[in-house]
């Protein structure tokens, strides 16, 4: 595994640093009982990781263009928030580990997320990890979101990194293709969608948690500060918890 080009490490927000895909999820479910709908899971699966303009096209396409869209997506976001502030919210495996260990790396980090600014402000508050990032880049921030490659370019380009040198992590089919259209290696840590053929295809590799990307950054005994010069590598050979097939 050739690690010694890396930078950064550029997190995806919701399903992959915190545990809110499932709470999302939930409040689409409850919403569209309150809407008079009978609830679509594979609708609402598919939303995963879109922005709220791309959300709002698939429910259009789905309940027709005279739907009120916006006001559900709105409904459904406070129902969230609400849960969030119960304290349903949490980091994934592994992720406070991760942050630390990037801490004492040398290495930056950001966050890349489909999210408004203040969601991601309110969320990444809630588990306490605010001010753990270099930057945060949200959908505000850009004019196109998942699965256009803006939100990681973004992100490299406050951070003063070459995207050939970030390694992005995200769980969402339209996150992995938008770090894979930043020319930025991507690891997937699946949360509700598994990996699929496109997703091994596009990802250097697909893992089963955070712990698995610490152990692999960890075991490269990269070492403080980034490199002046070296060969950008085309891909890892292997790494801790291999490509998970996709029939498994």
């Amino acid at each position: 595994m050739n690690l010694s080009c890396l930078e950064s490490i550029i997190f995806d927000m919701d399903g992959l640093l915190v545990d809110s895909e499932r709470l999302a999820r939930e409040s689409l479910v409850s919403t569209a009982a309150e809407f008079g709908l009978d609830p679509d899971l594979d609708l609402f699966t598919r939303m995963i990781g879109l922005p709220e303009d791309g959300s709002v096209r698939l429910l259009r396409a789905a309940y027709g263009d005279r739907f009120p869209a916006w006001r559900f997506i709105a409904r459904a976001a406070s129902d969230c928030i609400t849960k969030l502030d119960a304290g349903h919210l949490g980091l994934k495996p592994g992720a406070a580990e991760l942050i630390d260990w990037l801490d004492q790396s040398g290495l930056r980090k950001g966050v890349a997320t489909s999210s408004s600014r203040a969601k991601a402000t309110h969320t990444l508050s809630s588990v306490g990890v605010l001010d753990r990032f270099d930057v945060i880049v949200t959908r505000d921030d850009v004019a196109r979101g998942k699965p256009h490659p803006d939100l990681f370019l973004r992100a490299a380009l406050e951070m003063g990194v070459d995207s050939r040198r970030c390694l992005v992590l995200e769980d969402s089919y339209n996150g992995v293709r938008a770090a894979h259209a930043a020319g930025m290696r991507v690891v997937m840590v699946p949360d509700l969608l598994c990996a699929n053929p496109e997703m091994c295809a596009l990802s250097e590799a697909v893992v089963p948690s955070l712990f698995a990307v610490l152990d692999a950054l960890a075991g490269a005994g990269l070492s403080t500060g980034a490199q002046e010069a070296c060969l950008l590598p085309s891909g890892w050979a292997s790494m801790v918890g291999a490509r998970v097939d996709p029939e498994e």
